[in-house]
């Protein structure tokens, strides 16, 4: 139930946005154009590493998120790297965006909705498993990586129709930086409107 209502807030958020970058442009096109060339660049790094980071997590998570407490890999490095890479993908996105404004935005978004979703997930854990989970809260980070804690097992059983269907999820960030690509084109065809400039 919560996970459905913050996916729906999440496509709810990235509708509004995808509208604000269709009636506006980059004041940085005309004022410094190698902006918006490097915040491109960065933004496409960016989604890079929030995609294989993603796939990496799915992996590990995929048909085992109730089961059991999951610490290996990704999860060895802090304990919720799903959000992590989410964050850094959605970042990707609003430099990819070409302007300061859209990862601002992101920003002040993630950090206000995050947060408490991450301290109930946690408590639900803390719940289910009890003493594992206390010394796996005490061990790992919350949510910055820490990489000298990272342990992987040389064998992991994957559950392949469940991975499948997160491995779509996982790439969603490359799909929209194609739709800001799209979007940019439209702009100069004049075939969407520039109601107002952001920087």
């Amino acid at each position: 139930m919560i996970e459905k209502l913050r996916l729906h807030i999440s496509q709810i958020v990235v509708v509004l946005l995808v509208v604000l970058i269709c009636v506006s442009n980059s004041l940085w096109e005309d004022k410094a154009p190698f902006v918006p060339m490097i915040l491109f660049l960065l933004g496409a790094v960016m989604i890079g590493i929030a995609s294989l980071g993603r796939l990496w997590c799915s992996v590990y998570i995929a048909g085992y998120k109730t089961d059991y407490l999951v610490t290996q890999g990704p999860y060895s490095m802090c304990r919720n790297p799903l959000y992590f890479f989410s964050f850094i993908g959605a970042l990707g996105v609003g430099f990819a965006s070409e302007s300061f404004l859209i990862p601002l935005i992101i920003l002040i978004a993630f950090a206000i909705y995050y947060p408490p979703v991450i301290k109930s997930e946690e408590a639900e854990l803390a719940k289910l498993h009890k003493n594992e989970f206390e010394v796996y809260f005490k061990k790992v980070p919350k949510f910055f990586p820490k990489i000298s804690c990272l342990t992987e097992p040389e064998e992991y059983i994957i559950k392949p129709v469940i991975f499948k269907k997160h491995m779509f999820s996982a790439l969603w960030f490359i799909w929209l930086m194609g739709i800001l690509e799209i979007i940019e084109g439209l702009h100069e065809l004049n075939v969407l409107p520039t109601i107002f400039n952001i920087y």
